[in-house]
């Protein structure tokens, strides 16, 4: 999947106060590899560290899809810039897209822009379960899955 682009002043937060010095490196990637495993996302191996802003994942997941999910799970938090995902996937497919979210948008709109539907929010939805936890809950600069239609 190579790198991933992130807005650092955005997101969910996972980092405490004393996660943004420099020797808390293995506190901030300790709080993403929690934070992965909070959301239930699936993979065989997984490790995650920090270089500053960016987060390397490394491991190996059974589908492309969840490749995807942990980075825009490790990506979608505030402080992170950069998202190196490394792993290998069992079972490789064509990638998503990703779409980064900007002020007035909807899954509706973004769907339209996509699919050429607006009704066709529900599959953007459900490609970024569980990280979004409702169609109308998204904020600007969050970066989502958007999955080719079958």
């Amino acid at each position: 999947m190579g790198l991933l682009s992130f807005f650092k002043g955005v997101g969910e937060k996972v980092f405490k106060k004393e996660d943004a010095t420099p020797e808390a490196e293995p506190l901030r990637a300790s709080s993403l590899l929690a934070h992965v495993k909070s959301l239930g996302l699936s993979y065989k191996s997984l490790t995650v560290k920090t270089s500053g802003d960016t987060v390397i994942l490394e491991g190996e997941v059974a589908k492309q899809e969840d490749a995807e999910k942990i980075a825009l799970a490790v990506g979608n938090v505030e402080g992170v810039e950069m998202v190196d995902n490394r792993l290998s996937v069992a079972e490789p497919e064509p990638e998503a897209q990703f779409y980064t979210v900007v002020s007035g948008d909807s899954l509706s709109k973004i769907a339209k822009k996509y699919y050429g539907d607006a009704n066709k929010y529900p599959v953007i939805f459900e490609a970024n379960q569980p990280l979004l936890k409702h169609p109308d809950k998204i904020y600007p600069g969050q970066v989502l899955r958007i999955p080719a239609l079958s």
